[in-house]
């Protein structure tokens, strides 16, 4: 069994009104999940650019606790309770201890595809941070601060079909993720690449003359050879040639 510690920030929201004040604030449905599952979602501007992921675990009925980055606990919990307006819940930082476990049926439901997300589980890590950035890297998982920031939309990340329920109701950002999944289509995606070397966060990518895209992870595999996520215009095809641009100076 494959364990990766998995750095995390803990926000606690609950009291009567915990469910419904998160069903109007999150992109994913938080009225849908039993107690002891939990989901990934997102908390997005009214333009719909990210704020935070995030995975929600309902603990009870009116209990539910906030799984996001560690740099990012302080604001999801200033926003949540800014907003909070006549809500009656309380919104508090936890403390707690969470690793991803792999191949795994035991644990929450997480933003992690092959993992199981386990809190306070005692579980002994035995992948090295590097380790799992490789196999976030190869299995094309966006990170906070490397694919996701305030320039990305969700659907340029490939986070519709996890992080979004296009069934529930009004939730900040929802108008024009909704526009853009039911009436156009990003212009850029992220794609998992093969390339010859480990280039600087951001670099760009060309095809046919063009700059069409950059990179934003990459790590050099114990084969030699490196694997990078980068985001590329949608209409480059996916076996087309790409090569880094030239840096002059």
């Amino acid at each position: 069994m494959d364990v990766a510690n998995r750095p995390r920030a803990f926000v606690r929201v609950a009291g009567p009104d915990a469910c419904d004040y998160l069903q109007r604030m999150v992109s994913n449905d938080v009225e849908a999940l039993q107690v002891g599952d939990a989901c990934p979602a997102l908390l997005l501007t009214a333009k719909a650019r990210v704020i935070a992921p995030l995975v929600v675990w309902r603990r009870g009925d009116e209990d539910f606790l906030l799984l996001t980055e560690p740099e990012l606990g302080d604001a999801v919990r200033a926003l949540l309770t800014r907003m909070r307006l006549r809500a009656r819940c309380e919104i508090e930082p936890e403390e707690h201890e969470s690793v991803l476990v792999f191949d795994s049926s035991v644990g929450l439901l997480t933003d992690f595809p092959g993992a199981r997300e386990r809190v306070d589980s005692g579980v002994a890590p035995t992948l090295s941070d590097e380790e799992l950035e490789a196999r976030r890297v190869a299995a094309g998982v966006p990170r906070w601060g490397r694919e996701i920031d305030d320039r990305v939309l969700p659907a340029e990340a490939g986070l519709e079909a996890t992080h979004i329920s296009f069934g529930k109701g009004c939730y900040p950002g929802q108008e024009p993720v909704a526009r853009l999944h039911y009436r156009g289509h990003p212009n850029r995606a992220l794609r998992v690449l093969q390339l010859e070397d480990v280039p600087d966060y951001d670099a760009e990518l060309v095809h046919d003359g063009k700059v069409v895209g950059r990179v934003t992870s990459a790590v050099r595999r114990d084969d030699g050879s490196v694997v990078a996520l980068a985001y590329v215009r949608t209409e480059v095809p996916d076996d087309a040639p790409l090569a880094l641009a030239t840096r002059i100076g």
